[in-house]
């Protein structure tokens, strides 16, 4: 039973046609007997063989009812439901026809309709938005740095989705986190989330700017590093997106895996450690320097007393002079 659900039939009212079929003649008692029913149960199955034009009222025998023939009755209904499929199939092209075209009139406005390769996004939700659509867009690999250390639950959330839409159509994926995102429980366990999901992820001490790559044909990139709140700009153009690439290569080259013990280098120093000689000799602030490694102020200057004490240095002038002296800052 079932087959001819596809044709609008219930279970009821197929097996009340097929029992007709066998036995043309039959009252409901007898019926609603034959199918060890109740009569009111026969009655809304036959309501709805009638409203289908598979049962018809007797034209000799008033109140009695008779089964149309499966010849002419089913191959009515086939043929009222090719015409509804292609009616179906005329509004779907339609569709797709106006999507077409407004996809092509927002390409135009969004562009500017003179082909720039540069486009800014501000607002949280102009950004989030056009990542969908790359994410939605993207056929090979994505890339990024994800700067800011911790990365907040908001951002987490709205990520997650299509992060592992991308990972579940088989697409590649890396990203660099910075190493301080181990001390934050939330942010860590999406890390292990994504790895369990595929994705690559490695974490350095400090990251240049904030970034996702897409396909190495388009690139997200903050207006300012600084300023998360001036909005993003959207590049495209093969001399810009080969440069980025390059960026991420050499910054993914020299990354750790997630989740393995903090190394020391040949001098002894942890990669926040060295960060932090090399942003102190550019003369960055505690504040400067807290952001690029994404831990709180407190924690920052905890790391340059660190280093200064193993320096035996009392100014930060002090500590430069010897970092030098020692070729911590050599390749600086």
């Amino acid at each position: 039973m079932g087959m001819l659900r596809g044709l609008g039939l219930g279970s009821d009212a197929e097996a009340l046609y097929r029992s007709m079929i066998r036995n043309p003649r039959g009252s409901t008692a007898e019926l609603a007997r034959r199918l060890a029913w109740t009569e009111a149960r026969v009655r809304e199955a036959r309501g709805q063989l009638v409203t289908l034009a598979l049962v018809r009222h007797s034209w000799e025998e008033p109140g009695e009812y008779r089964v149309v023939s499966p010849e002419v009755g089913l191959e009515t209904l086939l043929t009222r439901q090719e015409a509804e499929v292609r009616e179906y199939q005329r509004r779907i092209a339609a569709s797709r026809a106006a999507v077409a075209s407004l996809l092509d009139e927002y390409g135009e406005l969004r562009c500017g309709g003179d082909g720039l390769d540069a486009e800014r996004l501000v607002g949280i939700d102009a950004i989030r938005s056009r990542i969908e659509e790359l994410a939605h867009r993207c056929e090979s690999e994505v890339l990024g740095f994800a700067d800011g250390g911790p990365q907040t639950a908001d951002n987490m959330s709205a990520s997650w989705p299509l992060d592992r839409a991308i990972l579940a159509r088989g697409l590649r994926m890396r990203t660099v986190y910075l190493d301080s995102i181990a001390g934050s429980p939330p942010s860590a366990a999406y890390a292990r989330r994504l790895i369990g999901a595929g994705a690559e992820v490695r974490t350095v001490a400090a990251l240049p700017l904030r970034m996702a790559l897409y396909d190495r044909s388009t690139a997200l990139v903050p207006v300012d590093p600084e300023d998360s709140g001036a909005g993003a700009i959207l590049l495209r153009g093969t001399g810009l997106l080969t440069a980025l690439y390059a960026l991420f290569e050499q910054v993914w080259e020299g990354a750790s895996l997630f989740g393995g013990e903090p190394c020391r280098d040949a001098d002894g120093l942890l990669a926040q450690e060295r960060e932090v000689l090399r942003l102190l000799a550019q003369g960055h602030t505690d504040e400067a320097v807290a952001r690029r490694l994404g831990v709180s102020v407190r924690t920052g200057r905890r790391i340059t007393a660190g280093v200064m004490r193993r320096l035996d240095a009392r100014s930060r002038f002090e500590a430069g002079v010897k970092a030098v002296e020692r070729g911590w800052l050599k390749a600086l």
